[in-house]
């Protein structure tokens, strides 16, 4: 068993479409999933597949494979079945002599950071999210990886230092603190003013494509891409979102669009409210809602809320109607003198490490997501949070150093340097040989949950 694993790691959880999701234009894409991203330092993503950066620097994924984004030159799914993880899993050729330093994913789609500070991306790509010029999928036929898939046009001599995917477009903090994002923009989540989609066709991308206007001045530190919106960590701690409006998501008290038309974007959207004072340290997007870690070490969360993604004890939605945001929204309850130190964001949960070095996961539950042995939403109703939501069992004195959401799943890096993932598992995203949910049963969790293989031997150590 692979015991130490530095930098990333993602799952992406397959859709069964069981619940009301909210409407939205819908891109027809074969198979019933959908999905949306975000990135993190150490581990990150969402969908049907999983992958991690191992050691030395080279990346695996495992679950969900019919457009390739598992890198294999195939189709075949890896994880769901005995023998598959391990040193049976190879590494992902990346080209002759690169290695990985972070990893995202869109919906059935990868990318990697390389060590060179350029970015490649394969598997589905109808919206151009690849940026390759075309709509052509990477990564299900042989010869299509390694030195023959070129890295991403971002620029005369740019590179990037971040990136970050959502359901169909996916983008990159570039080494001078701009931000370029492509693909799919039906409602400005790309931040050009415009619908147009970019990086499908041919002199979109590199030079050609606009540095997003962030504000005069302004540069990124963190990005994060939920399904349709995007969401940026400034410089100076604010935080700016654009993209689909509605449920309140880019939390500027209504429910328009922003970055689809001119004069949207850069000093004429307004940083997000998030109290009087408070700056915000790190940022995660999920489906439809955005998480804040504020500077204070409290959290903060709005947008979508019928699952209890918001943590609020209710169902309603923040950020759509005035003077929801600001001083009027408390912070989430994280239990007695708790604060945190890491969020993420799943589809429709929230994941937060501790000061003490707990999980505690809230929302969304149908396959267990929450890992606390049952199937029940979790911050939707009174008396949920705080000192009575239970921190998840990780194992005997194990603690979490990362954290991050699949899609109905959650990913956990320990202290010993081992990952954990629990949630659904239909396409063997949870990297067990099988295809059984975790979390959503009794004694499922803590010593009971074997970390995912994925090598016999490393020397790795945690960051």
């Amino acid at each position: 068993m692979f015991k130490r694993i530095i930098s990333l790691l993602f799952s992406l959880s397959f859709i069964n479409a069981q619940i009301a999701l909210p409407t939205f234009q819908a891109v027809h894409i074969p198979h019933n999933i959908t999905s949306s991203s975000t990135v993190g330092p150490v581990i990150a993503g969402r969908y049907a597949q999983t992958g991690a950066i191992l050691a030395n620097g080279t990346v695996k994924f495992w679950g969900y494979n019919n457009y390739g984004q598992l890198g294999q030159g195939n189709t075949t799914r890896i994880g769901a079945g005995s023998g598959e993880m391990g040193d049976n899993l190879p590494a992902i050729d990346l080209g002759t002599g690169r290695t990985a330093t972070a990893i995202a994913s869109g919906r059935l789609m990868a990318m990697a950071l390389l060590d060179n500070g350029t970015v490649k991306a394969w598997g589905y790509n109808a919206q151009g999210q690849l940026g390759q010029g075309n709509t052509n999928i990477i990564g299900d036929g042989s010869g299509e990886m390694g030195d023959n898939l070129p890295a991403i046009d971002l620029g005369t001599g740019r590179t990037a230092t971040s990136i970050g995917a959502g359901l169909y477009h996916t983008g990159a903090i570039l080494d001078n603190g701009t931000v370029k994002a492509w693909g799919y923009n039906a409602h400005g989540q790309l931040g050009q003013g415009n619908n147009s989609n970019i990086g499908d066709g041919s002199g979109e991308m590199g030079d050609n494509l606009p540095a997003i206007d962030l504000g005069t001045g302004r540069t990124a530190t963190a990005i994060s891409l939920g399904a349709y919106i995007s969401v940026a960590l400034l410089d100076n701690g604010t935080v700016k979102a654009w993209g689909y409006g509605n449920y309140g998501i880019v939390g500027q008290g209504n429910r328009q669009n922003i970055g689809d038309g001119s004069g949207e974007m850069g000093d004429n959207l307004a940083a997000i409210d998030l109290g009087t004072g408070r700056t915000a340290t790190a940022i995660a997007a999920g489906n439809f809602h955005i998480v804040a870690l504020l500077d204070n070490g409290t959290v903060k969360a709005w947008g979508y809320n019928t699952r209890g993604s918001l943590g609020q004890g209710n169902l309603s939605h923040i950020g759509d109607d005035a003077g929801e945001m600001g001083d009027n929204l408390p912070a989430i309850d994280l239990g007695t003198g708790r604060t945190a130190t890491a969020i993420a964001a799943g589809a429709y949960h929230t994941i937060v490490i501790l000061d003490n070095g707990t999980v505690k996961v809230w929302g969304y539950n149908i396959y267990g997501q929450l890992g606390q042995g049952n199937t029940n939403n979790m911050g939707d109703g009174a008396g949920e949070m705080g000192d009575n939501l239970s921190a998840i069992d990780l194992g005997t004195g194990r603690t979490a150093t990362a954290i991050h959401g699949g899609y109905y799943s959650t990913i956990v890096r320990l202290d010993d340097g081992t990952i954990k993932v629990w949630g659904y598992n239909g396409q063997g995203q949870l990297g067990q040989g099988n295809t059984s949910n975790i979390g959503d049963g009794s004694g499922e969790m803590g010593d009971n949950l074997s970390a995912v293989d994925l090598s016999s031997s490393s020397d790795a150590t945690l960051e």
